[in-house]
């Protein structure tokens, strides 16, 4: 029996952003703002319900989702996962920065995660965002494909065959 497409996670983090998907010029007035448009762009581009907006706000309000390096990561509460149907990303650049509870965000990474799918998301992320000179390179990109590229060179090296080219 064939396993459906939330049964097979895609193989990259940039595989997880749909076209569309990542703004680089974007502009917020507080995080609750940055939050809601990170979630709006996974409501357009078919990943959530517009419900899982709210979820994330929540999440949000309850903990900061401020990971370090000027880079937060929002998503929804497990009460939210329903509204989830499938994996996916949203990139939001902030040139001016975001207050995050008196850090400064420049990187707002929109989460969706069907099922406990969203763990291994977080620590994938985590990874790559961590590293200073990979947010300096998102940060300096003119381009969608060169944000790509920036997650792509991060990504595991184990299997060739499903890196992003």
């Amino acid at each position: 029996m064939p396993t459906s497409p939330i049964d097979s996670p895609p193989s990259t983090i940039a595989a997880l952003f749909s076209e569309g998907g990542i703004q680089l010029d974007a502009t917020a007035t507080d995080r609750l703002d940055a939050v809601s448009q990170a979630g709006t762009l996974l409501v357009q581009h078919g990943a959530v319900e517009p419900t899982y907006v709210g979820s994330m706000l929540r999440r949000e309000t309850s903990v900061s989702t401020y990971v370090g390096n000027g880079v937060a990561m929002p998503h929804g509460t497990i009460a939210g996962k329903h509204a989830v149907h499938r994996d996916a990303l949203s990139l939001l650049r902030f040139r001016e920065g975001v207050d995050w509870n008196g850090e400064t965000v420049h990187l707002v990474i929109g989460i969706a995660a069907h099922g406990g799918a969203h763990i291994a998301m977080l620590a994938r992320l985590a990874d790559v965002l961590l590293d200073r000179a990979t947010v300096d390179r998102i940060l300096a990109a003119t381009s969608t494909d060169e944000v790509l590229a920036a997650f792509a060179a991060r990504e595991p090296a184990d299997d060739a065959s499903t890196a992003v080219r």
